[in-house]
């Protein structure tokens, strides 16, 4: 029995599972993507699409599973698992980069006389104790000052002297001065931010700030700073010049302006002349006074039921 064709026709079916193009696949493993960069056969696109479609998927997957077998695997209760490559595939950000944080005051001064910054370990050595202690924090050495039997007391302390005491307000005021500085550094990197942004406007903009603000401390006092003391190289603040309108007009201004004048003494204000037009009844035959006419048909009403 000749079974040639039937093994033929199988073979065709039984594709091979190595993936030969014209431009080699872009496998990236890490993400498990895989990237044709073959032009589109137009031909075999128009003729049937979805079998060029299935054909070209079938590439791509075949491909990936290749890869993910040549990777080292382990074994599992599940089966063998493949360890993925890092993705080599650069993808964009989905936020832009962060801007660098300007550089403080004590990072600008180490610069310019070529300090190395050395970074402190978090334990020191206790040659007492003969053991590595914390160097700050609960019992750390920053605090041996405050707890130990013995202190030195300088002959000009006074009677009331405790140096546990000078020592937890040193360091308390050591603490205090770090806050202050790391606040004055955010400030000065938002000042910073704001300057760029703004260009070279912002000097300007922060002198005149400083001017008004100036002139609104000096004119707060009870005599409106005219009993102030001056410092040195102030400038005399300017005030806001009045405007008068000159002696001479011409007659169509002045007759203008008395006529408006006029106009305004003989004009009866709203206020007054609503008042007036509910105490007459609404000033017109037109024009109904709600409130009365409510008022009378109660009154009415109450007299009808009396009766």
């Amino acid at each position: 029995m000749d079974v040639s064709d039937i093994l033929a026709a199988h073979a065709e079916k039984q594709k091979s599972v190595t993936v030969e193009k014209d431009i080699p696949l872009e496998i990236d493993a890490g993400f498990l993507t895989v990237t044709d960069l073959n032009p589109i056969d137009t031909d075999s696109y128009e003729a049937n699409l979805e079998e060029y479609l299935l054909s070209t998927t079938r590439d791509g997957v075949q491909a990936l599973i290749a890869t993910l077998f040549s990777l080292p695997s382990t074994a599992s209760p599940d089966g063998p698992l493949a360890k993925l490559p890092s993705p080599t595939t650069q993808l964009p950000r989905a936020k832009p980069l962060p801007k660098p944080k300007p550089p403080t005051k004590w990072e600008k001064f180490a610069a310019a006389k070529g300090i190395q910054h050395k970074r402190r370990d978090k334990k020191e050595w206790d040659e007492e104790r003969q053991e590595w202690v914390d160097r700050w924090g609960w019992k750390g050495a920053n605090k041996k000052e405050e707890g130990q039997w013995l202190t030195e007391v300088p002959a000009s302390a006074d009677v009331d002297h405790d140096p546990a005491k000078v020592a937890r307000d040193a360091r308390k005021a050591k603490v205090a001065k770090n806050e202050k500085q790391h606040l004055q550094n955010l400030a000065r990197a938002q000042h910073q931010g704001a300057s760029t942004s703004a260009g070279s406007a912002a000097p300007s903009e922060r002198k005149t700030h400083i001017d008004r603000t100036l002139a609104t401390t000096r004119a707060s006092t009870a005599s409106m700073g005219k009993f102030d003391k001056k410092l040195e190289g102030e400038k005399k603040l300017k005030g806001v010049k009045r405007k008068f309108e000159p002696a001479e007009v011409s007659a169509t201004a002045e007759k203008s302006k008395n006529l408006a004048i006029l106009s305004k003494l003989d004009r009866e204000p709203l206020a007054k002349r609503a008042k007036n037009s509910s105490r007459d009844g609404g000033g017109g035959g037109d024009v109904l006074n709600v409130r009365k006419a409510i008022r009378s048909t109660a009154l009415t009403r109450e007299g009808g039921g009396e009766g």
